[in-house]
C-alpha cells in the first residue's frame, strides 16, 4: 500500500509539468520560473522582479481557453473588448473588474487596423500608438498595471502605518531597467514617462539605432534616463540581467525590467492577435490564417503562441529572421546555438540569444517536434529586405519598414493555396527613414508624433559594456 501510495505521489511532482502540479495550490494565477529552481511569485511578485531569483523567466502556470462564444461574437467587438476578456484570463484574479477594465481601455487608446497589401497577404499595422511601434501596446499596459500595484502598496503601507500608529514614508521608487534595439526603449519610456513612483532607465547600443528611434528616449528627461552603452543590444540585455542578479543593487534600490521578459510587458501583445483575426473574420477570411511574425527577441511570437494556446484559430506561424537567424537554425536543426548579433537593417531584430526562446521551449515541453509542428521560420539578407522593400513599394504602393518587409516576404514565399496571411508590420517606415528613403528612391513624410520628438534635445549618458561600471552608475543613485 505504502509503494502504491509514493509511486503516486512521484507520478504527480516528478512526472507532471511544474505548472500543472502548482495550479491546484493557489486560488490566484501564480507565475513559475522556466528554470525551476524559483519559488512561485503572485502576479505583482512576477511584475516588480521582471526575472525571476534563478534567472528563468516568469509563465503563468495555467493558460485558460477563451469559450466559443468568445469567437462566435469576436468579429463584433471592439479592440478594446476583445483585449479586456482576453486581459481576463490573465489578470483578472489579480485585479478588481473595473481596475482592469480602466488599464486595457487606457492602454489601447489607438486602432491596430488589418490592411490589404497584396492578392491574399494583408498587413497588421501596430505603429499606431503613441511612438509608432506595436511595443506601445505591450509598454503602455505595464506602465498602468505597475502604476496600479505601487499605488496598492502605498495604500497598504499607509493602513499598516496608520493600524501601528505610525507616520507613512511615502511609496518607495520602483527602478525599470529596459535594453533596447530601438523601438522598445522609446514604447517603455513613454509609457512610463511622468508615472509617479517610477524611475526608467533605457540601456541602448551607441550607434545602432536609429536618429529617430534615438530621440524618442534621449529627449524626454523628467523620470527617464537614456544610457549609451558602447557595445551592441546583446550587451545591454546582459547588463539589465545581471542588475537583477546582484544583491547589492537589490539590497539598494528596487529593480524590475520592462523589456518582454517581464510577463507584463509580453503577455498584452496576444490582445492584436486576437483583434487581427476578428478583423480577418469579418471580412470572411479567417479560414487557413496564418500569421507571420518579424522576430527578434521573440516576445511578439511568444504572445501568439499564448494566444493559440487560448483557442486562437491560427492555422500556423512564420517567424521571419534577419541575419540574425539563431532561431531559424534552431528549426532546421534542433539546436539552438546562440552567438553575438550582427547589425542589419532591421536593426529591432538583431538580437543573437533571443531572451523568450525559454518561454517557447517551456510552452512546447521542450519538444522540437511539437515547436515546428506549428511554427516555420525564414531568415533575410539586407540585400532581399531593401528589395522586398522597394518591389512592394513601386507595385502595390504599400511602405514597409524594414522589419515588416521580412514578415511579408515570408509570407509572399511560404503560403500555400486556399490560405490567408497577416504579417506583423512593427514599426513606422518614417522610424527608419534614411534607410527607406535610400532603398525607395522617394521621400518618407515623417508623422506629426515622431516630429515632435525630433524637436527635443538628447540628454543620454555614456555607459562602458562592463558591469562593474553599470553597477557603479545605479549604486550612486
Amino acid at each position: 500500500m505504502m509503494g502504491w501510495l509514493f509511486m503516486v505521489i512521484e507520478i504527480i511532482f516528478v512526472h507532471l509539468p511544474f505548472h500543472l502540479v502548482i495550479s491546484s495550490t493557489y486560488d490566484k494565477m501564480r507565475y513559475y520560473s522556466t528554470n525551476r529552481q524559483a519559488a512561485p511569485a503572485s502576479l505583482s511578485e512576477a511584475v516588480v522582479r521582471g526575472l525571476a531569483t534563478d534567472r528563468g523567466l516568469y509563465m503563468p502556470e495555467r493558460i485558460k481557453p477563451l469559450p466559443q462564444e468568445f469567437f462566435d461574437g469576436i468579429g463584433e467587438m471592439t479592440f478594446q473588448e476583445i483585449a479586456y476578456r482576453v486581459a481576463e484570463a490573465f489578470f483578472g484574479e489579480d485585479i478588481p473588474a473595473d481596475d482592469l477594465r480602466h488599464i486595457v481601455y487606457d492602454t489601447l487608446a489607438f486602432d491596430a487596423p488589418v490592411v490589404p497589401v497584396d492578392g491574399n497577404i494583408h498587413s497588421l499595422e501596430l505603429f499606431h500608438g503613441p511612438t509608432l511601434a506595436f511595443k506601445d501596446v505591450g509598454a503602455r499596459f505595464m506602465a498602468r498595471l505597475l502604476g496600479y500595484f505601487s499605488r496598492q502598496q502605498t495604500t497598504d503601507n499607509g493602513q499598516q502605518a496608520a493600524d501601528n500608529g505610525q507616520e507613512c514614508m511615502g511609496r518607495e521608487i520602483v527602478n525599470v531597467l529596459v535594453a533596447t534595439s530601438g523601438d522598445t526603449g522609446s514604447a517603455v519610456a513613454n509609457g512610463f514617462l511622468g508615472v509617479e513612483g517610477i524611475h526608467v532607465y533605457v540601456l541602448y547600443p551607441k550607434g545602432k539605432v536609429s536618429a529617430i528611434q534615438e530621440c524618442q528616449f534621449t529627449t524626454l528627461g523628467q523620470n527617464i534616463t537614456a544610457l549609451e552603452v558602447d557595445g551592441v543590444f546583446d550587451d545591454c540585455q546582459r547588463l539589465v540581467k545581471s542588475a537583477f542578479m546582484d544583491a547589492d543593487l537589490n539590497a539598494h534600490m528596487r529593480l524590475t525590467s520592462a523589456n518582454s521578459i517581464n510577463v507584463a510587458r509580453f503577455l498584452p501583445q496576444a490582445f492584436y492577435y486576437f483583434y487581427a483575426y476578428a478583423q480577418m473574420k469579418r471580412q470572411g477570411k479567417a479560414n487557413e490564417l496564418v500569421i507571420c511574425v518579424p522576430s527578434g527577441n521573440f516576445g511578439n511570437l511568444c504572445a501568439g503562441l499564448f494566444a493559440h494556446r487560448m483557442g486562437l484559430p491560427v492555422k500556423r506561424f512564420i517567424a521571419a529572421n534577419n541575419r540574425n537567424d539563431i532561431f531559424y537554425q534552431y528549426l532546421q536543426t534542433g539546436e539552438y546555438t546562440p552567438r553575438p548579433s550582427v547589425q542589419t537593417i532591421a536593426n529591432a531584430m538583431d538580437v543573437g540569444d533571443p531572451s523568450n526562446f525559454a518561454r517557447i521551449l517551456d510552452l512546447y515541453g521542450h519538444s522540437h517536434e511539437a515547436i515546428c509542428t506549428l511554427i516555420s521560420g525564414a531568415t533575410y539578407t539586407d540585400e532581399q529586405i531593401a528589395e522586398t522593400v522597394a518591389d512592394t513599394y513601386h507595385r502595390t504602393g504599400y511602405l514597409l519598414d524594414p522589419h515588416g518587409a521580412c514578415g511579408y516576404r515570408a509570407l509572399s514565399e511560404m503560403l500555400q493555396p486556399g490560405e490567408q496571411g497577416v504579417f506583423l508590420e512593427t514599426a513606422h517606415p518614417a522610424k527608419f527613414r534614411d534607410t527607406v528613403e535610400s532603398i525607395i528612391k522617394d521621400e518618407v513624410a515623417i508623422p506629426e508624433k515622431l516630429q515632435a520628438f525630433m524637436r527635443g534635445t538628447k540628454q543620454s549618458l555614456p555607459m562602458t559594456a562592463q558591469f562593474d561600471d553599470f553597477k557603479a552608475y545605479l549604486m550612486s543613485r
